[in-house]
């Protein structure tokens, strides 16, 4: 029997992702699935082997709210290694299930109604939605293809009484640019003597190109305390499907997110958490990412290097935008459909990371795949 009382939506104008859309039709026409982010190859071995230790050692029942302990603490001594930074393990670090989690978490934990927000787009696609989900309001900076620069004069001139927080992503998907370090000395400069909050999504932090230093705002005293810094051991250690990430923030701020959290979640998987602590014992699995993937970005532009498509600078994340200008004047959304469909490689087209679906023939291809993989799509995409 169908409930017939009257349902009021509170994201009326949101349906089904893109992601989800383009990797069923790669399913439904036997496409490579270039679309949605997640690798077609498998973790270190050593990691599956510590999870399956800790599940059969009954490791299995709550973990504490905040997370292990010792994954925290590890989580501390990474931080101070990598950006010299120091983290109260008690205070200060919470273990979340996944990063879009933790994105939603954050912004129902500080976000009111009529709040502003300012998002920089191409935008990942659960910054609008928690924003709406929270009755804020969405203030838009447009990046444009090819660079994807950002004119921080003009961010200025978006900031008022208002503006509650900023949502930055870097390294930036969908189009794989990083901000500098002048980028963030600007933004640091720019919220001084403000009481904006910064929401860093970092998830592809150990995922950058050609010599690129990422900049986490923990590097910078005055971003460090008013930001919430968001991470993902899924995209770190080739597991999206465990859904496990983590937030620094301040403890003033992390005290507030935790009071969300705790009724959103309460706590993570107990064995996957005591496995990663001791995985980060081993930094070299992370230390090593970037000339991993950095090789499979030259791989895959390598092999669509005979192609009409044009690759856009990718500096880091695991995507490469392409221009397609040249191979067909569709708009974005049918290309990849037609991509799909007729050609076997599947893509995600870059308006639908902005609210009004600008389309600037712009596509994005993830090359977290096998080299036979690539290949084969590298070869159908030079067919074209």
């Amino acid at each position: 029997m169908i409930f017939e009382g009257n349902i009021t939506s509170k994201l009326p104008a949101t349906g089904t992702t893109i992601f989800t859309i383009m990797s069923k039709m790669a399913n439904d026409h036997n496409a490579i699935n270039l679309s949605q982010g997640f690798p077609d190859f498998s973790c270190h071995p050593k990691l599956v082997e510590y999870v399956n230790y800790y599940m059969t050692q009954g490791y299995n029942q709550y973990a504490p709210m905040a997370g292990v302990p010792l994954l925290r603490e590890r989580i501390a001594e990474k931080t101070l290694k990598l950006y010299g930074t120091s983290y109260d393990v008690s205070n200060e670090i919470t273990i979340t299930a996944g990063a879009t989690q933790a994105l939603q978490v954050a912004m129902t934990a500080f976000l009111k109604e009529n709040d502003e927000v300012i998002i920089f787009e191409p935008a990942y696609d659960s910054y609008l939605p928690c924003i709406n989900l929270n009755k804020a309001r969405p203030i838009y900076y447009k990046m444009q293809a090819p660079d994807y620069k950002i004119d921080w004069k003009q961010v200025m001139k978006l900031i008022n009484q208002k503006t509650k927080m900023i949502i930055i992503n870097t390294p930036h998907n969908p189009t794989g640019t990083v901000l500098g370090r002048e980028d963030v000395l600007q933004l640091e400069r720019m919220l001084k003597d403000t009481d904006i909050i910064v929401l860093s999504d970092e998830v592809y932090e150990h995922i950058v190109f050609d010599g690129v230093v990422h900049e986490s705002v923990a590097r910078y005293e005055d971003l460090r305390k008013r930001s919430l810094i968001v991470s993902s051991f899924g995209k770190t250690f080739h597991t999206t499907g465990w859904k496990i990430g983590y937030v620094l923030a301040p403890e003033n701020l992390m005290a507030e997110f935790r009071k969300v959290f705790q009724y959103a979640q309460f706590s993570v998987s107990t064995p996957v958490q005591w496995a990663i602590a001791d995985f980060l014992l081993e930094p070299e699995h992370y230390e090593q990412l970037s000339a991993f993937y950095e090789a499979k970005r030259n791989l895959f532009a390598s092999y669509i290097n005979q192609s009409r498509f044009k690759p856009l600078q990718s500096h880091g994340t695991y995507f490469q935008c392409v221009d397609y200008s040249a191979v067909s004047r569709l708009k974005d959304k049918k290309f990849v459909e037609k991509l799909a469909k007729e050609n076997g490689v599947a893509a995600i087209p870059v308006s639908a990371f902005y609210k009004n679906g600008d389309d600037q023939k712009v596509v994005r291809f993830c090359f977290a795949k096998n080299e036979e993989t690539l290949h084969k799509a590298g070869e159908l995409l030079c067919q074209i």
